[in-house]
């Protein structure tokens, strides 16, 4: 017999706000019951049943394709279902994602004039989605207690965490709901974990945009960057934070009682994130995400369930052109994908499209960062194809098989990642751009050598961190309405951005 908390009744709410209220009502007391019948598990107790707790959903109904857009938002490219119809997605951590839900319930009220249906679904919620941040009850158990736990609880259940919706592959059942979202709630709280593990921060630290790279160099620069930034009283950056959850807050403001329970590992995690945070979130997250489009796949997988409003990878590539200089930068505007780790998600034949206004914005950061202006920016930077392979050797392979590929391509360069990087920012609706730059030609007998390449790093890792800090300032002014791109939307979208 299942051990269930108190019913809360489904409640219709046409006001975003008490509908968010609500939300964080039943997810409290479902995410309470867990964890107090955990800590009597972990004491010994014998409990009344299978213990239960299930996410709360947000439902709703409408009976027409017209929707009443205002002037205001009715060049978003989100904020509303495809036509009538039942529409629903389960919830998680509303006080991480407050500000995400409140906007996704105002524009769903505003567009289409209904009631939102806020109550309790019958999907579980896994028992290690209830932890706290720093809680480690089950270190207390012995092997066998461990093992009961099984019994006890709901475990992660993998087939309510596959992103067929996102894949364009998820087909409800007759008389299921279609989906409001592109992740379900045991989705999003899978991630958030995996993001603790690989980047050594807590999610909530994680800003709107977001920077790849697969240098350490570029990471050391930002670490430099951040402590500046705090030293400044007038900086436009609250805190900055690094792998423990070690927090620097800007001088003059006061700590906080969670910066104490930061620590420096004792070594680095797979893919380190430090972020330098405002208090509007829309600051900047810089992840090293090392070398290997794995990696790169991996990561992404996880960020995308924060909705950051971009992510750009800065990093090294091989030049493929002898008119290329070392130092050069490159704007991808195409993709060839030898990566092979999404080709089941994202099969090849989609095409991975450059986004404008990321385009736009990159450029002009180049042009504001070196000083050089028009058609003298052609003689630092060069906008083409970037090849992203699995392969690290691929220059070894016989009969020159990568080369033709990628001069047939019309490919300027090639490194591991940026492919990836952009094709998981289609597939996942994450507005996504690459801008390299070239560190070897090894077609052109111009490969790394230790001297060269520590005076290279140290020449142009600094401008080419800038350009892109730069390039998210200019995304930020221009504001995020304008961001979401179309070209990410299907014809039968989801309703949140």
């Amino acid at each position: 017999m299942p051990y269930l908390p108190a019913f809360i009744a489904p409640t219709r709410f046409t006001d975003p706000v008490a509908a968010l209220a609500q939300v964080r009502l039943i997810y409290d007391q479902q995410i309470d019951h867990l964890r107090a019948a955990m800590q009597r598990f972990v004491a010994g107790e014998t409990l009344p049943g299978h213990v239960r707790a299930c996410y709360p959903f947000v439902r709703l109904h409408t009976e027409t394709v017209a929707r009443a857009v205002e002037l205001e938002g009715a060049h978003l490219s989100y904020g509303f279902v495809a036509g009538p119809g039942r529409f629903e997605t389960t919830l998680t951590r509303p006080d991480l994602f407050s500000g995400y839900l409140l906007e996704q319930f105002r524009l769903l009220l505003q567009n289409h004039q209904v009631e939102l249906e806020i109550g309790t679904s019958a999907l579980p919620i896994p028992v290690h989605f209830s932890f706290a941040e720093h809680d480690h009850v089950e270190g207390q158990m012995d092997a066998s207690r461990r093992m009961l736990m099984r019994d006890v609880f709901d475990l992660p259940d993998l087939a309510a965490m596959d992103d067929g919706i996102a894949n364009g592959t998820y087909e409800p059942r007759p008389g299921d709901p279609q989906p409001l979202a592109l992740f379900t709630a045991p989705r999003m709280d899978y991630s958030l974990h995996r993001l603790r593990h690989y980047t050594g921060t807590g999610p909530e630290h994680f800003q709107n945009f977001v920077l790849f790279t697969n240098y350490q160099f570029y990471i050391d620069e930002f670490v430099r960057m951040g402590h500046a930034a705090m030293a400044d009283p007038h900086s436009e950056y609250v805190a900055f934070v690094e792998p423990g959850n070690v927090i620097t807050r800007r001088v003059g403001l006061p700590a906080e009682a969670r910066d104490a329970l930061g620590a420096a590992p004792p070594r680095l995690p797979q893919m380190p994130a430090y972020h330098l945070v405002r208090a509007d979130n829309a600051g900047i997250t810089m992840v090293n995400i090392g070398v290997g489009p794995a990696n790169a796949k991996n990561i992404t997988d996880h960020i995308a369930v924060l909705r950051p409003h971009a992510w750009i990878m800065v990093g090294h590539c091989a030049g493929l052109r002898n008119s290329q200089q070392l130092g050069d930068y490159v704007l991808a505007h195409g993709y060839v994908r030898e990566d092979h780790v999404l080709d089941e998600e994202l099969p090849l034949w989609v095409p991975i499209p450059a986004l404008a206004e990321i385009q736009m914005a990159l450029e002009q950061a180049v042009a504001d960062v070196t000083q050089v202006q028009g058609a003298a920016l052609k003689s630092i930077m060069r906008t083409g194809t970037v090849a992203s392979t699995d392969n690290r050797n691929w220059e070894l392979l016989p009969n020159n098989q990568p080369q033709r590929r990628f001069s047939q391509s019309r490919a300027v360069a090639l490194d591991m990642e940026s492919a990836t990087i952009a094709a998981n920012g289609f597939r996942f609706r994450v507005p996504y751009g690459t801008l390299l730059c070239v560190s070897d030609k090894p077609l052109h007998g111009e490969i790394k050598l230790p001297g060269m390449a520590n005076h290279f790093y140290r020449e142009r890792v600094d401008q080419h961190l800038r350009i892109g800090i730069r390039a998210i300032e200019l995304l930020r002014a221009q504001g995020i309405n304008q961001l979401h791109s179309r070209k990410l939307r299907s014809f039968a979208e989801v309703a949140f951005q």
